[in-house]
């Protein structure tokens, strides 16, 4: 009688062990091949609902766009705002430059004065000026014309130009830090992804088994505490489902709002390079490379160069300046006094302006210091990115490290998982153990699962932050 209950119970839990091998089987081959060719990303995952819950969706428009990592990269630069905003700032600060260098140039001004005055009036008080108001009317034209100041002008409009190439190495950073939050996001889309496809095979075994015991229970083959342990991990996978639901369409939004668009896009992300390459032994060539190419530093350097010759700009306030001045005119009506007429019909006038500083204060000397100390702090800010990025390519590097040697872990912890799952089952079936070593392993085995396709991109995600500080391709 023994023998033929024994042969009941195999049978109704054999189904479920079938089950779980076949998962088992399918995840260790995933891992025997991810170190090195790791398998494509799954299909967004089409779960059905439960009963009395709908699957957690946010709205999109259209059928989804199929995208790859380059392609999302692409079209970030193209349609994201902040990458618009510093390509404007770039330019407006070109036109700075064109600015300063007016000054290069003549300033010519055209003049029409008409004046009304009663005869013998005087400008008694104000300036020193001519006091005499004659009643005329003319107009003229009037030319100046820089012809040296010692240097200020070439120094602001050098300063200037290193201004506007640091606003192009800034307008390059922000395109790599909108490549860096790509990759993150598309990568965190494709993980969320495979978790959610995980919580859906979990809910799926654990809904058969829970099926089976029930079954069991109802022919007085199992305990009501089987059963409300298989329910309770149950309910554990739907809530795990969940999650990873609301997770997932988290990371699309995100994704979208990386991309350029003020709504939620239909995507489906494509992996192609799937060869997962070790990260580079050595990190002292990468701060090398770092120095080099991260346009955050040559801006940097720009901006402590156009503080040099913007501080020689100050300085020079202290020389002459020198000016060239002409006007021309005519005169078509004016009056007389005492029957003389004080304006000719045509006139005009060229002479040379020199403006020398004697004292006004310190002022000059004041700005000169102030502009000498910003030109310093300039240099030791210079110093200070490169030792903070000298220390986020280490760090990054170490990362990128812990992330590729966590690819193999996991694959260990899968297979270690899904044995002891296949050894919990057998054991549970033969009567040789409870349902509380069988629920220990299942939720072993899903947390390793879920490690495990979580360690492929976060690994693609620190590569992508490795990348980004040294500013590679």
């Amino acid at each position: 009688m023994s023998s033929k209950i024994l042969r009941l119970a195999l049978l109704a839990v054999l189904p479920g062990i079938a089950l779980a091998a076949q998962t088992a089987s399918s995840v260790a081959s995933a891992a025997n091949g991810s170190a090195n060719a790791a398998p494509a990303p799954p299909a967004p995952a089409q779960s059905s609902p439960m009963p009395g819950q709908a699957q957690t969706q946010l709205p999109s428009s259209g059928a989804p766009r199929r995208l790859t990592v380059q392609e999302a990269e692409a079209l970030a630069l193209k349609n994201n705002p902040q990458v618009s905003v510093s390509h404007l700032l770039a330019l407006a600060s070109g036109q700075v430059t064109r600015e300063q260098r007016a000054a290069y140039y003549p300033t010519v001004y055209g003049s029409l004065t008409a004046v009304g005055a009663n005869e013998g009036s005087r400008i008694a008080a104000g300036y020193l000026n001519n006091p005499t108001v004659y009643e005329r009317a003319a107009g003229g034209a009037t030319l100046a014309q820089l012809i040296t100041d010692f240097g200020r002008t070439s120094n602001l409009a050098g300063a200037a130009a290193l201004r506007a190439k640091a606003a192009d190495m800034n307008a390059l950073a922000t395109a790599g830090e909108i490549k860096l939050a790509v990759d993150q996001a598309f990568y965190n889309v494709l993980q969320t992804q495979a978790v959610q496809k995980v919580a859906e095979q979990t809910v799926a075994a654990r809904q058969l088994v829970a099926d089976q015991i029930t079954a069991l229970y109802q022919n007085k083959l199992r305990s009501q505490l089987d059963v409300s342990f298989a329910d309770a991990n149950l309910a554990q996978a739907r809530l795990l489902l969940l999650d990873a639901q609301n997770n997932y369409q988290a990371a699309l939004s995100v994704l979208s709002e990386v991309l350029g668009y003020p709504t939620q896009q239909a995507l489906d992300l494509v992996e192609i390079d799937t060869m997962l390459e070790p990260p580079p032994d050595a990190v002292s060539q990468l701060v090398d490379q770092a120095y080099s190419n991260r346009p955050e530093i040559a801006a940097q350097e720009y901006e402590y160069r156009a503080a040099q010759h913007f501080q020689k700009a100050e300085r020079d306030l202290l020389l002459p300046t020198v000016d060239a001045l002409g006007a021309v005119g005519r005169t078509p009506y004016s009056g007389t006094v005492n029957g003389v007429q004080p304006f000719t019909t045509w006139y005009g006038a060229a002479g040379v302006n020199v403006n020398i500083p004697i004292f006004n204060g310190f002022l000059y000397p004041a700005r000169s210091r102030e502009a000498a100390l910003r030109a310093q702090a300039s240099n030791e800010q210079l110093r200070d990115l490169k030792d903070r990025i000298a220390n986020d390519v280490r760090t990054s590097w170490l990362n990128t490290l812990t992330a590729y040697r966590r690819i193999s872990v996991t694959q260990q912890f899968v297979d270690e998982a899904n044995l002891t799952v296949e050894l919990s089952e057998t054991r549970y079936t033969l009567g040789l153990s409870s349902i509380v070593e069988l629920s220990q392993a299942q939720l072993q085995q899903t947390e390793a699962q879920i490690q495990f396709v979580a360690a492929r991109y976060q690994y693609r995600i620190a590569q992508s932050v490795l990348r980004f500080q040294i500013a590679a391709p």
